[in-house]
């Protein structure tokens, strides 16, 4: 299997539900996400993905996010804006793309800081092979 992986930054804000201590106040990340694919072939040019494709498919889905306070999103009414819940919003969002057959989503990789990530990894059998 063949795996490739992009990495994008973006600006938001966020304060977490029910977690204690200084993260229930209002605070801003510089995120950075990474988004890894993968696939069994490569396509006729050799590659599992055009990079540039990847990344651009990536910045429509941030474009959503950036310079936003997370909490008000819709998809954020009633669940906490985390890093783990943010994963899993790019990963979805980024399927809606209707990514081409051939490869698939296998991680998105959210960072709140250099030492603190959170990745979302869809259930293999929801995989598409």
């Amino acid at each position: 299997m063949y795996e490739v992986a992009i990495t994008k930054d973006f600006s938001a804000a966020h304060s977490l539900m029910e977690i204690g201590g200084g993260c229930e106040t209002l605070h801003g990340h510089n995120f950075t996400v990474e988004v890894t694919v993968a696939s069994d072939d490569l396509d006729p040019s050799g590659v599992v993905v055009d990079f540039r494709l990847l990344k651009r498919w990536t910045e429509e889905v941030l474009e959503g996010l950036d310079h936003k306070y997370l909490n008000e999103l819709p998809y954020f009414a009633g669940r906490n804006p985390s890093s783990e819940n943010l994963a899993r919003y790019i990963h979805d969002r980024l399927l809606e793309k209707k990514i081409p057959e051939g490869f698939h989503i296998i991680k998105v990789t959210v960072w709140e800081s250099s030492s603190s990530r959170a990745s979302y990894l869809p259930e293999p059998s929801t995989v598409p092979h």
